[in-house]
């Protein structure tokens, strides 16, 4: 089994805080946590860390808001084996979000047993 290099990407810290805490709950799932803010600061990150293997994603932030950054991400090639599970209060979107390139999409407050679920599921 493989361990997950995740990137984080919510403004809200709290919202960062809770998720690191149910993930590090799973040290045999997750290797490391990078955090963003906003959707550019993940670009950043992404381009100058070549290990993630999966996106925790917010849709609603500032600078760059998720859907932004689906758009610019998944318009490069070399990034289309990375998944994308978006974290949102909102599932009135879902289709558009989905077709922006998200992979999966759960909605906050989001259950430890059901992100770990989902995390999970890409480790094949």
């Amino acid at each position: 089994m493989r361990k997950f290099n995740i990137l984080l990407v919510d403004d809200d810290k709290i919202n960062r805080m809770l998720i690191k805490a149910m993930l590090s709950h799973h040290p045999d799932i997750i290797q490391n946590i990078l955090e963003a803010n906003n959707g550019k600061e993940a670009l950043d990150i992404i381009e100058n860390n070549n290990d993630i293997n999966l996106i925790l994603l917010d849709i609603f932030m500032p600078i760059m808001d998720g859907k932004e950054f689906l758009k610019i991400f998944r318009s490069k090639k070399k990034y289309s084996s990375i998944p994308v599970i978006v974290l949102t209060t909102d599932d009135s979107k879902k289709s558009d979000i989905l077709n922006l390139g998200a992979d999966n999409i759960l909605i906050k407050p989001v259950k430890e047993e059901e992100l770990i679920k989902h995390i999970t599921y890409w480790q094949a």
